[in-house]
C-alpha cells in the first residue's frame, strides 16, 4: 500500500515475543526486563489474522523478530502458516542463533526464505562480555550449518566503539570467503543503546576499503529494508549497511512493525501507532480490522528524528527487545 507521503509499504516486522536468551548490554539490564505476561501478547491465531490483513493491504514480506524468536514454543508452525497466506512472498527470520543449529532442518521444511544472524564479534569471550551468556559457539555451529545447506543467511553487526571497532574488517571477511552477506548497522540511541557509541557507516566503508581495496555500490536490491550494498571483487558476497543515523532513509522506509503485544507500530523512534489486539478480543470484523490499519499506515511518519527531537511525549523509550526491533 502507499502512505500519504507516497512511500510503498510493502514489509512487516513482527515480534513473537519479548523473551530472549541473552542479555546484550546495549539491548537489556544483566537482570533482564519484566516481561509481558502470556495472556498479553499475540496468539498464532491473531498474528495469522493480522497477516491476511496486511497481505489484503499489500504487504508482501514478513520478518519475523522478537526478543529472539525461536525461544517462543511452535514458533515453526507460524512460519509455515504465515507462508500460506495469499499475497506474502516472502518470511524470513532475525535471530540471535543461539538455538539456530537444532531448528534448521525445521525452518527448511517450514518455507523460510532466508536467516538473519545477528553477531558483534568472533571472539568468545568478548562473546560473552556483550551478551552476558557463553552461546557462542552455538551460533558458529548455526551460521556454518546454513552456508553448508545453501540457505541465504545475512549477518547482521551492531557498530559499537567500545566493543568491535577492531573487529570490522575480520567480521567482513565472512562475506569475503563465503556467499553471505554482511551488514553493518548504525547504533540508534534507543534504551539502554544510548550509553554506548556508534560507529558510522562512512568509518567503516574506510576500514574496509584500507584492508581490502575498493567497493562499488551494488544497484540491484538485495533485501527488503533500507541496507545499501557494496560488492569488493575479492568477495564472494556484499557488504551492507544500514545508515540510520549518518544517512537518513526515511523518506523510502518500507516498513510497520507489530510488536509481541499486539501494538502496530509505524516507526522504531516514536511511540506512536495502533493497538491491535484490543480490537481483535473485542470481536472487530475482518474488515473493520483491516480498514483500521490501512489508516494507520497512511499516517505513517515522516520520518525519525534521533538527538534533536523536543516533542519528549511521543519519544520511544521502551528497550528495543521490548519493540522488536
Amino acid at each position: 500500500m502507499i502512505d500519504k507521503l507516497n512511500r510503498k509499504i510493502e514489509y512487516m516486522r513482527i515480534s513473537v515475543t519479548d523473551r530472549c536468551n541473552l542479555r546484550c548490554v546495549y539491548c537489556m539490564p544483566e537482570e533482564g526486563i519484566e516481561n509481558v505476561s502470556h495472556e498479553e501478547i499475540l496468539s498464532y491465531d491473531e498474528i495469522i489474522r493480522i497477516c491476511k490483513c496486511v497481505a489484503n493491504l499489500g504487504i508482501k514480506k514478513i520478518k519475523i523478530t522478537g526478543g529472539e524468536p525461536l525461544v517462543r514454543k511452535d514458533i515453526i508452525n507460524l512460519i509455515k502458516d504465515i507462508k500460506e497466506i495469499d499475497g506474502i512472498d516472502e518470511v524470513t527470520i532475525t535471530t540471535n542463533g543461539v538455538l539456530l543449529y537444532e531448528m534448521v532442518d525445521q525452518l527448511c521444511e517450514a518455507g523460510i526464505d532466508a536467516v538473519n544472524i545477528s553477531l558483534d564479534t568472533l571472539y568468545r569471550d568478548k562473546f560473552f562480555k556483550i551478551t552476558r551468556r557463553d552461546k557462542h559457539e552455538n551460533v558458529f555451529m548455526a551460521i556454518n550449518k546454513l552456508i553448508d545447506l545453501g540457505i541465504r543467511v545475512k549477518i547482521n553487526c551492531l557498530a559499537i566503539k567500545e566493543h568491535n571497532l577492531d573487529e570490522i574488517v575480520k567480521i567482513a571477511a565472512y562475506s569475503k570467503n563465503n556467499n553471505i552477506d554482511v551488514r553493518f548497522i548504525e547504533l540508534m540511541p534507543i534504551g539502554h543503546g544510548k550509553s554506548y557509541t556508534g560507529i558510522s557507516n562512512e568509518v567503516i566503508l574506510d576500514l574496509l576499503e584500507n584492508e581490502y581495496g575498493t567497493f562499488k555500490k551494488v544497484k540491484e536490491k538485495r533485501g527488503n529494508g533500507p541496507a545499501v550494498y557494496y560488492k569488493n571483487d575479492d568477495f564472494k558476497g556484499c557488504i551492507g549497511l544500514i545508515s540510520a543515523i549518518s544517512n537518513e532513509f526515511c523518506e523510502t522506509c518500507n516498513r510497520v512493525r507489530l510488536t509481541a503485544n499486539g501494538f502496530l507500530k509505524l516507526c522504531l523512534h516514536y511511540n506512536k501507532g495502533i493497538d491491535l489486539k484490543m480490537p481483535i478480543r473485542n470481536n472487530i470484523t475482518d474488515k473493520d480490522l483491516e480498514n483500521m490499519i490501512y489508516h494507520a499506515i497512511r499516517n505513517k511518519p515522516l520520518g525519525h528524528n534521533f538527538y534533536h527531537d523536543s516533542n519528549i511525549e511521543n519519544v520511544e523509550n521502551k528497550n528495543m527487545v521490548q519493540i522488536g526491533g
